[in-house]
């Protein structure tokens, strides 16, 4: 068996190859895309000296206590204000232009407004107070986000906010789904003697879905080597493709002859628990280019363990994220055990469904790989080392969900 590690290191490096060309779209399609390139901004922001409170803009040299100052001039956000008159102040808004010669923004709860329109400062205020400088928070000519980030929707805000109105990112991934056994049966029809619902298609669409990949499924495939090269072949143009099931050497297994038919299959057993058997290799296209190929078990714990593990950070890697991006062991962090694990896997590193509150990991109470219900009441996985023993209060590595789907 090869361990998990050396795996993702003969896989992921495969995504490098091809790039995957790119597009300009505008602001409101740039959600959850890849940018192509880095981004940087032609302004400051802000773009001038503003206030950070309702107030007074003044020159602190002016100001002592009880001195009455007439207001020259009311500066709202989105004014152009003239030069501060000596021996005045100007009234100012949150966001609105420093008027030149003034050095300092008093709150206006901070201010006594006589009734003839006079105010009174009661105490000298301090250079700069209250004063947003230009460019404090991004600045000409400065990157703004880097070629490779995946973009929410504060990263789309951030590139509203500097003026650019479209960005060049990377082309939805195109990913084919496959899923193989004649035991398998559509939700909402009748189950035959000997069948089960389908549920790792749905699984994936979604997971695909929330990476926001162009996702093309052919649903159910029957066991035989005809309909299965039918299958791969109509999804060739795909960036990638997954299946789940026949990657054995069983009678009934059809997918590792039917890919060596239309492409090349590296086949293991990876030393993990679940997701034993994987496959990954490509389809070869018409157009001379080929397309990414894995394929899982066909158990729905096993294929969503190894889809959130190997297969998602390397279709990320393959739109064009770094590594550093997209690799979830990065993320694992220590919790600590409120359960015990006596009799582990000697042979395989482990991951446990748990979820974690407080810092506190509690086991979901079945772990077969055929219960899926221990990943819908689970937050996240325990990983834990060949023959690694758990006691209660012991800390374990643990990566959540949410940080897979990063």
């Amino acid at each position: 068996m090869i361990d998990l590690n050396d795996l993702l290191g003969q896989v992921w490096p495969m995504a490098a190859q091809p790039a995957i060309p790119t597009e300009s779209v505008g602001l409101n399609q740039a959600l959850g895309r890849v940018l192509a390139q880095d981004v940087r901004s032609t302004l400051n922001v802000p773009q001038h000296d503003n206030s950070g409170m309702d107030g007074y803009a003044v020159r602190c040299a002016d100001i002592q206590p009880s001195r009455r100052f007439q207001v020259s001039q009311r500066v709202p956000a989105g004014a152009s204000p003239q030069a501060l008159q000596p021996d005045t102040v100007a009234r100012i808004f949150t966001g609105a232009p420093i008027p030149p010669g003034a050095d300092s923004v008093v709150m206006q709860e901070e201010v006594v407004v006589n009734e003839d329109g006079s105010v009174t400062f009661s105490a000298s205020p301090k250079s700069g107070q209250w004063i947003r400088r230009a460019g404090e928070d991004i600045s000409c000519g400065q990157v703004v986000l880097s070629q490779g980030t995946r973009l929410d929707a504060i990263h789309v805000g951030l590139l509203a906010s500097i003026g650019v109105p479209t960005v060049s990112v990377n082309r939805r991934l195109k990913v084919g789904v496959m899923v193989t056994g004649s035991e398998l049966q559509s939700p909402g029809k009748l189950l035959q003697p000997g069948q089960i619902y389908n549920s790792n298609e749905y699984v994936w669409c979604g997971l695909l879905e929330a990476m926001h990949a162009d996702v093309r499924s052919v649903g159910i495939v029957p066991d035989n080597f005809e309909a299965t090269c039918a299958a791969l072949e109509s999804l060739a143009d795909c960036d990638a493709v997954i299946s789940s099931g026949g990657v054995s050497v069983g009678e009934e297994d059809h997918v590792k002859p039917a890919i060596e038919k239309v492409g090349q299959l590296r086949s293991w057993k990876v030393a993990m628990k679940p997701g034993k058997p994987i496959a990954f290799g490509h389809i070869n296209r018409q157009d001379g280019g080929q397309s990414w190929f894995f394929g899982l078990p066909g158990n729905p714990v096993s294929s969503a363990v190894a889809f959130q593990l190997i297969v998602k950070p390397f279709l990320s890697l393959l739109e064009g994220q770094g590594l550093a991006e997209v690799d979830w062991r990065l993320r694992v962090r220590k919790v600590q055990a409120a359960f015990s694990w006596p009799s582990p896997d000697s042979r395989r590193e482990e991951f446990l469904r748990a979820d974690v509150q407080s810092d506190k990991a509690t086991l979901f109470k079945n772990q077969s790989s055929g219960v899926l219900t221990s990943l819908a009441r689970s937050s996240g996985l325990i990983r834990l080392a060949k023959g690694q023993v758990v006691h209660p209060g012991d800390w374990v590595e643990y990566v959540s969900y949410q940080d897979l789907m990063q």
